[in-house]
């Protein structure tokens, strides 16, 4: 049960945490939807 229960703790840290990260690293999901090579019909 503690291993379970560590395991959803960890989950729910790198859930609130990637999207800080990801920004600080420089990555935007509006960069990545946008630009010359994308359609948007």
């Amino acid at each position: 049960m503690k291993a379970f229960l560590a395991a959803v703790a960890v989950m729910a840290m790198i859930t609130v945490a990637a999207p800080f990260a990801l920004q600080q690293i420089g990555f935007s999901a509006a960069d990545a939807g946008t630009g010359s090579a994308v359609r948007l019909d």
